[in-house]
Parts: C-alpha cells; structure tokens; sequence
C-alpha cells in the first residue's frame, strides 16, 4: 500500500486563509480518492507560507473491480426508451439481459468497471481540486486559464512504496507534477529531489524550512517568553497574533527590541494595538508595573549579525508608528480635558446605521433607557445617565478612528481624563462587554445598565425597521447583543422585566421613524404613551386598552384605518413579542450548553413572568433537576395519563370538568388518599410559588407520583355511575391544575 505525497508551491500565501487551505486541500483530495474506490489510513495536511502539503498513509494501489446491474425498460418499451437506456449504460443491444419481471420481461444491463491504479485517479482528483481550488480571492498570471490565490510555481505528487517513489503523471496548465521541491526563499533556494514524507520533511528541515505550522507557533512562542523571562518580563499572550505570525514565516527568528523612551507613557493598549495591527509586533511588558516596554518580532531567516540590522529596522519603523500614536494620544487628552463637547456635537454627524440615525441620537436613547434600568441593577439613575451621554464619545477621539477596536478602552482614559467619576469611566469600557461567550462581564452596577441599555437599544431599532437575523446572516451581531443580554442578567440574577423595557424602546424608535409624517399631537400622543409603558409596560392586549384610553382624552385621537399609528397599533405588539421570543431562542441555546433539555424550557415558558429571565431560568434547573428523578420522570407520565383521559371525556361530553371535586364521593381508599394529598401538595406549592422557591415547589408537585400512580391503578374512571364518574373526572382537573401551577407539562416530551 503507497503513501502519497503532494505538495502545490506558490509565491506567498496570505496568513489567514492558509487554515481553510489546508483543509480544503485535505478534504477535497480524500473525498475524491474514496469516492474513486480507494481507501487510506492516515491523513495529515501542512502549510507555510508557499507551500499546501497533504500526506496520506496506507493508499489503495488500485481501486476494486466493480460490477453494476441497471434494470432497464421492458422488452416491448419503444425503441427511444431503449436508445435511451443504451447510451447511459454504454453498452449495445446485443449486451443486454431479458430477464423476466413482476410486469413481464425487462432489459437488464450488467456493466463491469475494472479497478483503475491509484496514480491515474490520484492524477484526475487532484486536478480537479486544483483547478476548483476555493480560495476567498484568487489570481491569473501568464497566458493560462488557471487561478491561484498566488502564482503556483510547482507540484510535487508522488506514491511511494517498498519498489521506491513514482512521479503521478499530471500536467495543469503547463506545470507538471514532479518529485522536486525548493528550501528558505533565501537561505536554501536550490531545487532537491524526494522519495517520501519522510525524506521530504527531513530535507525541508535541513533547508530551513518548518514545514509543520504547530511547530513553528511552538518555537515561536517558547522562544519570545524565555527571551523575556531572562529581562525579567513577560510576553502579552495573543492566540491570533501567534497564529498569523506562523504562517508568515518557514524559518522563524524571535528577535527582542526595545521601545524608545518618549512612547513608554502611552496607554499599554495603544502600544500593543499599534504594533499588533502594523508590524505584527509581540508586546512584552513588565509584570510589576504592567507597561508595555519592549516588542518581540519574527524574521523569517538568520543572519550574520544574529538579527541586529533587522531589529533597527523594525524600531526605527516602529518610531514612526508609534509618533503618531503619541500625536493622537496627546490632541485626543486636550479634548478630553476640555471636556469632549467637540466629539459630542461632531457625533451628531456620525451615522449609526442610516434608518436608526446618528449616534448621537442613539446616545440620548441608550441614556433614557439605561436611567429606566438603573433602579433595578441597584445604580445610580443619574450616574448612569450621565455614563451613557459619554461612554460613545471616543468614537469621535483621533485615537479609535486610527484604532476602531480601541473604542471603549480609550474612553475610559478619556473620561478618567476628563475628571469624571471612577464608575462612569468604566461604564466607557465595560459597557461593549460581552463580545463573546468567554468574555468577561460588566460588574459595576452603572457599567451593567449602560451595557443592558447599549444592546436592548440596539435589538429593539433593527426589529423597529425590520432588519432581524436571518439563517446565518447576522451583520449586525443581533444575536451576540441578546446572548450579552442574557449573560449579564442571569450572572447578576437581575430582576428586569424584559417586556417593559422592549415596549417602550420599540415605542421610541417607531416614533423617531414616523416623525416626518405625525403632526404635533400624534408626538405629543406617543410621548405620552412611552411615559406610561416605561412606568407600567403595556403591550399585548393593554396595548390597546391603552391607546384607547389615550383616543378618549379631553381631546379625542382618532387613529385613522391607514394611517401610521393605525399601523404601529396593529404591528408594535407583535414585533414585541417576536423580540421577546428571539431572546428566549438565545436562552435556549444558551441553557442547552448547561445541559438543561428544550422542553423543560418550553414548560417553563409557557408560564406567567417569562421575560424575567432570572425567574424563568431558575424555573427550568429546578424542574430539570425533578425530571432527572424517578418521582419525577412517573409523575409527568400519571400527570399526561390524568390529562388525556380528562381531555378525551371533556371533548366527548362537550362540557369541562373543572369544579366540584368532593372528597364524600370517593369509594376507593386511594382516592380518599389522593384528595389528601393533592391538598397537602397545594398547601406546600402555593407559598413556595410565592416566595418563588421552585425547588420546594417541585419537590411538592413530585409528592404527587405515588399516590397517583395507586389511584390509576385502583379505580376505573369512566364507571357506569354518572355521579363518581364525574366526580373523578373533576378530581383529574384537580391533579391538572395543581401540576400546571408549577410549569406546563404538557409540553414535555416522553
């Protein structure tokens, strides 16, 4: 069984498409072979900078014989249907089978394909991957037809076995596969022959070429941190920085440099962002005060002077990037200290997002909403109004316009600049957080409302014009901005109303939206109703109780068919509970990676205050944890045999069995037992509901299982007597009511 090497050699491929590459190449090639008939043992796929690498172990040498039988038309079928049976197998008449069938006799074709070597399939897979190659842009050179992310200089396509290695015989384009291959661009240029992965990574290692990309991270990173180690320093750790560095470089040479002493007071994320996003510069700061006070870069090759002519180069590179850092740095700290008043009105100029307006307008939205939340994450509502009119000011600032993925860290220094309070230049920072699943939260109390504010704000204006996810599009991270949501309300176990604070954002951007064509009192009409629903929330059905009460003032509103409030009266319920329903879609996912099941939480949401997220979730663990017990699980099965007879007999009968459930009617002593228990378990469920302990409300509702269990097992429900019957069916209303008390079980499954 061969092994197979392929190497494609180019000019330099970008660093960040070089992952997707191999796995592309990985993929394509395999899938190719094995659909052929071959098989394979191993696979591995490599890249540096100009070279995509696959190795395969244990290649088929020929891929099996193969025998297919096509059942065709009858023998009687018109002769076109033949002529057409003919040409897709390939074959004649005289090679066709009579073979007779359920509706009489039928042509038959039996085809053989003989195996094919493992050289001429491997030669068709691999052109074909190369000439379809998905590459995000890709490029023609010379006069050929091919296209390559950069121009592809050579192939190297072998099968190796215990006779030695053949050269698969494909030409793309005018470039024919061979056994050759080239070392380090510079240090090791000359053209060398190989016989195996083996020979080949040996010999590449030898002409300064790491062909495996972990290794060269590896060596790169444990190279920077004992450099620094040895100054008594410490390199930034950056994940994407190391990645892309890697794939920059075949040889890597970790060099240190010095920062110049005039940029040391700048903010230790302007150094690392400046020299990250520029040069591909490693930070290294000082453990004890937390500066940024040295660079660590990667050459892609040794010299005589062991990297010093390159390390001036780099600083003196570095200087210039850095003098205009300090330039922005120290315009933007005038500004701050003036108090910004030119960023705020030059916001007003700055679009958000064309239908949503400017960011000044959406500060002044973010800065009602958050005083609304502030009294419910314990903040000050004046702090935190006065956090949210400043915490997008360094959108304006020289400094993130340079650096956009500053915003935010830059005011914090803005604000701490401006002699603001400590907590309102935290908000500045801590109000985008979180980005991701792994990213911290905001914890003072002013950062958590602004940051609430920024993302419900935001959520509520695209629903306003309809610019929702779709599938997997989601430009605007709507879905990101509801998992932050989700993950600061429920780390805090916040108490927010989430209905409330949604009506009322929506209510505002409708307005702002439809202002060109309300009148005066339509504005005056709709302000009013924003003051109400941020002090009660009111959609739904007393949305329109309320615009009602609103219509019927001194001065009656009539809300014309048509018109645009007829509309916002007719489609601002539902956009809020599609809201709502996206942020229980994002908790789904969100409680799933806890391992707590769908249906619970669809039991659960079907129950009163589902827009208290913390209510709710604590709701769903508690009767996920009762499910996982055997009380549990028995008890949802009696409930769903209690609720399919009571349902079955209240259709049949045309009436509900909903009262009149007497204890003097029972005749069996387990339903004398379960009257009793079903009193004792209401005594217990009512206050736990109320104090909202829903373990003891559970734990109540799973007392249940034994005596229900001996009831259906003791006694017939439907009796010929009319009067046990019914009361027996009102006593299973009495078990479906005490049930649904606690969370809809319906809407379990199993």
């Amino acid at each position: 069984m061969p092994d197979l090497l392929i190497e494609l050699f180019s000019e330099e491929i970008p660093a960040r498409m070089q992952a997707d590459a191999r796995e592309a190449l990985q993929k394509r090639v395999t899938d190719g072979l094995v659909e052929a008939g071959l098989t394979y043992v191993a696979a591995r796929a490599f890249s540096t900078p100009r070279r995509l690498v696959l190795a395969l172990e244990g290649l088929t040498a020929r891929s099996p014989d193969q025998r297919e039988e096509r059942k065709g038309p009858r023998v009687d079928a018109p002769e076109k249907a033949l002529e057409g049976f003919l040409r897709s197998t390939g074959l004649t008449r005289d090679q066709l089978q009579a073979r007779d069938d359920k509706k009489g006799q039928v042509w038959f074709a039996v085809i053989d394909r003989p195996g094919r070597p493992a050289a001429d399939i491997v030669a068709e897979v691999l052109e074909t991957t190369i000439r379809s190659f998905p590459w995000p842009k890709s490029m023609r050179w010379g006069a050929g037809s091919l296209r390559w992310v950069r121009p592809l200089q050579s192939i190297l396509c072998i099968l190796t076995d215990e006779n030695g290695a053949e050269v698969v015989p494909l030409d793309v384009d005018g470039i024919r596969a061979g056994d050759t291959t080239r070392g380090h661009r510079f240090m090791a240029p000359a053209p060398f022959h190989v016989t195996s992965f083996e020979d080949y990574s040996i010999k590449l290692k030898r002409a300064k070429v790491m062909l495996d990309q972990q290794e060269r991270a590896d060596h790169i990173w444990h190279a920077a941190t004992n450099a620094a180690f040895a100054s008594g320093l410490e390199v930034v750790e950056d994940k994407g920085l190391l990645s892309e560095v890697a794939g920059l470089v075949e040889w890597p040479v970790v060099l240190m440099g010095a920062i110049g002493e005039a940029f040391l007071g700048l903010p230790p994320e302007v150094l690392q962002t400046s020299m990250k996003e520029h040069q591909k510069f490693f930070s290294v700061r000082d453990p004890k005060t937390g500066r940024i006070v040295r660079f660590v870069t990667v050459a892609n090759r040794e010299t005589p002077d062991d990297g010093m002519t390159i390390l001036k180069g780099n600083a003196k590179v570095l200087s210039a990037r850095l003098s205009d850092a300090a330039f922005f740095w120290a315009n933007d700290l005038r500004e701050a200290r003036a108090g910004m008043e030119n960023w705020r009105d030059a916001l007003s100029n700055v679009t958000f997002q064309a239908e949503l307006g400017s960011q000044a307008l959406r500060m002044d939205r973010i800065a009602n909403l958050a005083r609304e939340i502030a009294p419910a994450v314990g903040a000050e509502p004046d702090l935190v109004e006065q956090a949210a009119r400043v915490a997008k000011l360094d959108l304006a600032s020289e400094m993130v316009y340079e650096f956009p993925e500053l915003q935010g860290v830059m005011g914090r220094y803005y604000a701490e600049a401006a002699g603001l309070p400590a907590s309102v230049a935290a908000a500045c920072e801590m109000h985008y957080k979180p980005l991701g699943p792994g990213d911290d939260l905001p914890r003072d109390p002013v950062s958590i409302a602004v940051a609430l504010a920024d993302k419900l704000d935001t959520l509520a204006g695209f629903w306003a014009i309809d610019e929702k996810p779709t599938g997997s599009k989601d430009p605007f991270a709507l879905r990101r901005a509801a998992l932050g949501v989700i993950r600061i309300i429920l780390d805090h176990d916040l108490r927010i109303g989430l209905e409330r604070v949604i009506d009322m954002q929506l209510l505002t951007h409708v307005i702002a939206l439809n202002l060109d064509s309300a009148d005066e009192r339509d504005v005056y009409f709709l302000e009013e109703l924003v003051d109400e629903i941020a002090r009660h929330g009111v959609f739904g059905a007393a949305f329109h109780a309320l615009i009602d009460r609103f219509t019927h003032k001194d001065e009656p509103l009539a809300i014309e068919e048509g018109t645009w409030l007829a509309r916002m009266r007719k489609r601002l319920p539902a956009m809020s509970d599609d809201l709502i329903g996206f942020f229980h879609d994002r908790l789904k996912v969100h409680l799933r990676g806890e391992g707590v099941r769908h249906d619970v939480i669809d039991a659960c949401l079907a129950m009163p205050n589902s827009d208290d997220l913390s209510l709710l979730v604590r709701r769903a663990r508690a009767l996920d944890a009762a499910l996982g017990t055997e009380d549990g699980e028995n008890l949802v099965q009696g409930f769903k045999r209690a609720n399919n007879i009571l349902s079955q007999a209240e259709e049949k009968d045309g009436v509900e069995y909903r009262f009149g459930a007497d204890a003097r009617f029972a005749e069996d002593a387990t339903e004398t037992a379960l009257f009793e228990a079903l009193d004792k378990a209401n005594a217990a469920i009512a206050p736990a509901l109320a104090a909202e302990d829903f373990t003891a409300a559970m734990s109540a509702m799973a007392e249940l299982r034994e005596p229900i269990d001996a009831f259906f097992d003791a006694v017939q429900i439907n009796t010929d007597n009319d009067i046990v019957r019914r009361n027996r069916l009102n006593l299973l209303h009495h078990i479906r009511e005490t049930c649904l008390k606690v969370a809809d079980l319906t809407r379990i499954e199993g």
